[in-house]
């Protein structure tokens, strides 16, 4: 029998994400999130440990039966975009928006940790639920491993969601293997001669050695990686000059490169340089090149993942879980499956026809809140089907 949900359940949870939608916090700033995650926690006889990773809460149940320990992840952080939805959870922080759905995960995290706190006795192993800071900027996951949180009791089995607005409210999306890529960011500098705008023949260009080595960039994917391979480079910012009629010393260029494969990710970076110093080379130009690894891929274990596909079926009906393409966005998450098996699945959580279809990081996005009970439900049952002996399936990740 499924752990059931009820509408005293389902009231609670609406009402506390739209409070913590209303006061979004940034990264490792989530004092307010945080302190009502660990009072809620508490309230409901769990003993939270806060502190970790500056504002990570973390609580412990134990079950009535031995079985695998299962850790349930809801990431808390808000993004740096001023709210244009008019809506009484408006953010109140001028500034700053829960943009990306954290609010729904942190309030489907606490409705879990409450209905299985309710079904203690049910309950098969140990569950350990994660309420993360920082996912959107510095990666707090990667703190939050670093700092134990994996460890005492050690976690077997690292279960995530995402509220998706790529995806209709109803459906259930759960990948094997790859599902989010890995991310990468370039900060590169051409340093030219400037001049007169009218005498460019005096000068060593940097706006056009920018112009050729962005062009030049996109052949990385057409000619340098195996066509099976997925890669992304772009380009997004550039910076030069001051005025119409001056050629600028330098143009400075940000971006970021996307890929699943470790070995794909590193000969992007180098044929980027490669690229990139070279035409600007040949312009008369010089680069710095400053560049520094992100999040690692996202890859699901099949077997979890298929675990997490029985119970989004039992929800939302087999023909409404799909195994997805995989995404170009980065999820700190992987580095929890970094080191344990585990699965990262998404909640559909678009209804166009309630104005809810703007994209995530969008100053408009917001998310039909009947996902909330859709996630927490899935994940319920995701977490129970995981409540099993330590098998052949676990220990290969």
């Amino acid at each position: 029998m499924p752990f059931e949900l009820t509408q005293d359940h389902i009231s609670e949870m609406i009402e506390t994400r739209r409070d913590f939608h209303a006061h979004p916090e940034p990264g490792l700033e989530e004092v307010r999130t945080a302190g009502i995650v660990a009072e809620r926690l508490s309230s409901l006889g769990y003993e939270p440990k806060t502190g970790i990773a500056v504002t990570g809460v973390t609580a412990v149940l134990e079950g009535s039966q031995p079985g695998l320990c299962v850790m349930v992840r809801a990431d808390m952080d808000a993004l740096p975009i001023h709210e244009e939805n008019d809506v009484p959870y408006r953010s109140r922080n001028d500034g700053f928006m829960h943009a990306c759905g954290h609010d729904g995960h942190t309030a489907i995290g606490l409705t879990v940790a409450r209905v299985l706190m309710e079904n203690r006795d049910r309950v098969r192993g140990t569950v350990k639920f994660v309420f993360q800071p920082a996912e959107e900027t510095i990666g707090g996951a990667e703190r939050m491993v670093a700092e134990g949180v994996l460890e005492d009791p050690r976690v077997d089995v690292c279960l995530g969601l995402h509220l998706w607005n790529e995806t209709p409210l109803g459906h259930v999306m759960v990948a094997d293997g790859p599902c989010m890529a890995a991310t990468g960011t370039f900060h590169i500098t051409i340093v030219g001669k400037g001049g007169h705008g009218a005498a460019p023949h005096l000068t060593a260009d940097p706006v056009l050695a920018a112009a050729h080595a962005i062009t030049a960039a996109q052949s990385i994917s057409s000619r340098n990686i195996h066509p099976v391979d997925p890669v992304v480079v772009t380009f997004g910012a550039i910076h030069a000059g001051t005025a119409s009629n001056i050629i600028p010393d330098e143009v400075v260029m940000k971006g970021t490169i996307r890929s699943f494969e470790s070995g794909v990710h590193q000969k992007a970076a180098d044929r980027l340089r490669e690229i990139v110093t070279g035409v600007a080379g040949g312009l008369g130009c010089t680069v710095k090149w400053d560049y520094h690894d992100g999040y690692p891929s996202v890859s699901n274990n099949p077997a979890i993942s298929d675990l997490v596909r029985q119970a989004a079926a039992e929800v939302v009906g087999a023909e409404n879980v799909r195994i997805p393409k995989p995404v170009m966005g980065g999820e700190d998450f992987a580095y929890f499956l970094r080191e344990r098996p585990g699965a990262f699945f998404f909640i559909g959580s678009a209804n166009a026809k309630k104005g809810f279809h703007y994209p995530h990081h969008n100053p408009r996005f917001d998310f039909d809140e009947e996902a909330l009970s859709i996630g927490a439900r899935v994940m319920l049952g995701a977490v129970e089907r995981n409540f099993t002996t330590k098998t052949q399936r676990h220990e290969e990740g």
